[in-house]
């Protein structure tokens, strides 16, 4: 199977893996998973923590393309067609990160890994935890 970690989950999964649900956290220790870590959360995590929204994250702020790495992931770059997509599509969810996060699993056919309710009310993303 292959994956995209939300933010929040990508957090968890390298500095406080104890959060993640059973499902979200045997995938990501599944060796035949393919995981992704798109490029928003890095910006969206170094962003939050530069402001002071997620203080406790300087680690992951400053290491975050290590860690992706060391995670077993690969970043996902934002193309055109995500941003795109992102921006037009129906929903009543303004979060930029999770607009981007949402057009890109559903435009790469992956599996959204988060614990977030909010992806619930997108029939045509894939989520699990």
């Amino acid at each position: 199977m292959t994956y995209l970690l939300d933010t929040h989950t990508f957090l968890w999964a390298v500095q406080e893996d104890w959060k993640l649900g059973s499902g979200a956290r045997d995938a990501i220790e599944n060796i035949k998973s393919k995981l992704f870590v798109s490029a928003v959360s890095a910006f969206e995590i170094a962003n939050k923590y530069r402001i002071g929204k997620l203080p406790d994250y300087r680690y992951v702020a400053e290491n975050c393309l290590d860690l992706i790495r060391r995670l077993g992931a690969d970043e996902l770059q934002i193309s055109a067609q995500h941003a795109y997509f992102a921006a037009k599509f129906e929903w009543e969810h303004r979060d930029p990160f999770d607009r981007i996060l949402a057009a890109q699993a559903a435009a790469e056919n992956l599996i959204l890994i988060t614990n977030d309710s909010v992806f619930d009310s997108l029939s045509w993303v894939a989520t699990l935890w």
